[in-house]
């Protein structure tokens, strides 16, 4: 996606934590996500792609750093103290690794049947995939396994050249994440990434027969280029980026800072309007933000300023016949509006509306062309493409296929394209083509022959009554075969936080499941962003108990539908999501079987009283600040699943954690494990009945991998024991 306003809008009003899991670098969605294994997905967007990705992140979800300790060396207590701490968490971490290895040798046979097939399924509906393709001027640009490769648009040989190579580059065991191509298309600038590091390193090559070496910037989330020769960029560190550089590659080289943000809330990155005339500078929270502009004709100017932050409102530009078009939640209702106003006078007393979007109507993304502008938006659990004609000044609204839950704007359309291209899925069908001609004003599916189409799985939406009477959606997928359903195994999936909606892209698992006899249920709990941005509002802050009496009213509901039953229930949670997951695991052990959790946030509390974390300051208009306000901290404490653990029947847990996970605190997880099994144990001994059902409390900690990243084998291995897990305890189907 060029402007990637589902990165925008499922950001903006909650700084942005990136695709996003969502990405997207694809984001690792609820981390169970499959990466083929021929090539990375490359931002080639001007904003981190990813459906759950708001501008600014890496990640859709929780962003925690645990590098929870400084060391102090003035005092000798203070040292000796934070030696014996680093001691018992290793200890902690060396037991937990010993357990698993034990435990995981039961599951190998299992996992084996598992990952040949998702393997199979991988290679029958998705390896045909190509790498995402982007022309530029007269050449097409694309990724495969470490390469960049150039190719003429009207070549129909196949011939290629190589542009770039991780490897011969020296940066072996790296993928590529963006690149971005000067104007005149002499420079490429392109981010590395490890798998186990949140920072990423800029290349920049000069292209030519033999491709040179430019420059080397480390620590920077994001770049576009000005000019031919003029790069801005803005540097990460310690999961914030608050500075703008501009540096040149003109016969006198140099490099100064633009702008630096000074409020710790906001997180800072760049973007280039589709036509080239503008890079914006945009400084997020996650409710409020600001624009400046720099010239791409003037690029050594001073930045101009849009519009003066106001504490509240959020907003994003771009550019076209000298006005600003203007996605914006000004006004009232405080929804996304389409606005706009001219480029002399961008104060929001001269914002014009063009277009609003109608109440419950999450918009997913906009994308800007010359004479149009296409927004996908979803009501009631069906999605829509709504296409704004500048000219003739129309509005089409399309609703497209009902069996589709996301979609994918096909990576840097062309601003001058007669053409919108884009893909709709959902978790269990694979991708298919669509074209929306402005021309012929009608939309084609584009059907390749070789992806066989799913006929045997049911989709079926329902609504929930919350405790307050709010009507919640869940989506529900099951095989149209399957007999007795309230026998068959259940798996819920939840998130609830950020106004970021849950991943319903297509995953090769999910297939497996349903192929398995699995019901599928997704419940889209306030909190999350399905419903527009009072949604999530409504499910933030003091309202975060909202979304845990939702997501008990979908289970309940599944339930009484005759969608299984409670000892065949499991329930999966990512991240943010592990807040409500582990609530309801505390307050209704009894509705659920099973609970598996990866990355999961599940000490609140604790976390947002560390200010020295680098996150937890802005964090604290999701969740609360728990140290300036008594009556925040006793709410936290009410739901927050560390500190509501207590003897009681859990269900089992299987929890996946990441060694290098900057944004999770591991301290946190392996305290809520520890007291997790003790309180376990303890209702087993007040007990004391003989076959009293013992949960498992399991904890498997990757020593690879991060929040953000996995490898395709490691992500492979890590699904394979979460679906492991699942059979084991709630699955009455064989996987034969």
């Amino acid at each position: 996606m060029c402007w990637t306003a589902k990165s925008f809008v499922q950001g903006l009003s909650f700084s942005v934590k990136y695709y996003p899991k969502d990405n997207h670098l694809r984001a690792l969605c609820l981390c169970s996500s499959v990466k083929p294994n021929k090539c990375h997905i490359l931002d080639w967007s001007r904003r981190p792609r990813n459906s759950t990705v708001p501008p600014g992140r890496t990640l859709s979800w929780r962003l925690f750093s645990c590098k929870e300790g400084t060391k102090i060396h003035c005092k000798r207590e203070k040292l000796t103290s934070i030696t014996a701490s680093e001691l018992l968490y290793k200890d902690l971490l060396k037991s937990e690794q010993e357990n698993w290895n034990k435990i995981s040798r039961s599951y190998k046979a299992l996992t084996k049947r598992i990952k040949e097939k998702i393997e199979e399924l991988n290679n029958k509906y998705t390896f045909h995939l190509e790498s995402p393709r982007i022309r530029f001027g007269g050449n097409v640009y694309f990724e495969e396994n470490g390469y960049i490769f150039c190719s003429k648009a009207d070549d129909d040989k196949g011939n290629v050249r190589i542009l770039f190579s991780t490897e011969d580059m020296g940066f072996s065991g790296a993928f590529i994440k963006r690149i971005r191509i000067s104007p005149d298309e002499r420079y490429l600038a392109t981010s590395l990434k490890s798998e186990n590091s949140e920072e990423a390193t800029c290349v920049i090559t000069k292209i030519g027969d033999v491709p040179i070496v430019e420059e080397v910037i480390p620590n920077v989330f994001s770049f576009e280029w000005a000019t031919n020769d003029v790069l801005y960029y803005t540097s990460q560190k310690n999961l914030k980026c608050q500075n703008v550089f501009m540096t040149t590659f003109t016969s006198e080289k140099y490099t100064k800072l633009v702008y630096t943000e000074q409020d710790a809330r906001f997180f800072v990155d760049i973007y280039c309007t589709k036509d080239r005339r503008f890079l914006t500078i945009n400084s997020n929270s996650k409710t409020t933000s600001e624009v400046w502009l720099i010239d791409c004709r003037h690029p050594f100017k001073l930045p101009v300023l849009v519009q003066a932050r106001t504490k509240g409102v959020i907003y994003h530009v771009e550019h076209r016949n000298n006005d600003l078009y203007i996605l914006t939640s000004y006004g009232e209702p405080a929804e996304y509006k389409l606005m706009k106003a001219s480029v002399a006078s961008t104060g929001m007393e001269n914002w014009q509306l063009v277009y609003a979007l109608e109440e419950k109507t999450k918009l997913i993304d906009l994308e800007m062309f010359r004479d149009h502008c296409i927004m996908f938006l979803q009501k009631a659990g069906c999605l829509y493409l709504t296409v704004i004609a500048f000219v003739s000044h129309s509005i089409q609204s399309i609703q497209l296929p009902t069996w589709a839950c996301a979609f994918e704007l096909e990576s840097h359309p062309e601003h001058t394209s007669s053409t919108c291209y884009f893909q709709l899925t959902s978790p269990v069908h694979p991708p298919r083509r669509f074209a929306y001609s402005f021309k012929e004003n009608n939309l084609i599916e584009q059907a390749a022959e070789e992806v066989p189409i799913i006929m045997n799985c049911h989709t079926t939406r329902l609504l929930a009554k919350s405790k307050d009477e709010t009507l919640v959606p869940i989506t529900v997928f099951h095989n149209m075969n399957s007999k007795e359903l309230h026998r068959k195994p259940l798996l819920v999936h939840v998130y609830g936080a950020y106004g970021i909606d849950l991943n319903m892209s297509f995953r090769e698992e999910k297939l497996m499941l349903i192929e398995e006899g699995w019901i599928l249920a997704y419940c889209h709990v306030r909190g999350g962003g399905e419903l527009g941005l009072r949604w999530h509002k409504d499910g933030c802050q003091h309202n975060k108990l909202k979304g845990l009496h939702d997501l008990k009213a979908c289970i309940m509901l599944l339930h009484e539908l005759g969608f299984s039953q409670p000892k065949y229930t499991a329930l999966t949670a990512a991240s943010a999501g592990g807040v409500l997951a582990g609530a309801i695991c505390n307050s209704d052990p009894e509705l659920i079987r099973a609970m598996v959790l990866q990355a999961p946030f599940v000490d609140v509390l604790n976390t947002m009283m560390k200010t020295h974390l680098p996150l937890s300051i802005e964090e604290q208009e999701e969740w609360g600040n728990p140290l300036a306000d008594e009556k925040c901290m006793k709410y936290i404490k009410n739901y927050c699943p560390y500190h509501n653990i207590k003897p009681q029947c859990y269900p089992s847990v299987f929890i996946t954690a990441y060694e290098n996970d900057q944004r999770v605190p591991l301290t946190g997880i392996l305290r809520y494990v520890q007291k997790l099994r003790k309180a376990t144990l303890d209702h087993g001994s007040r007990t004391g009945k003989k076959g009293n059902w013992i949960p498992n409390i399991i904890l498997d900690i990757q020593a690879s991998g991060s929040h953000c990243d996995s490898s395709w084998e490691d992500s492979l291995t890590e699904v394979c024991s979460l679906h492991g897990t699942l059979e084991q305890h709630c699955g009455e189907v064989s996987l034969s």
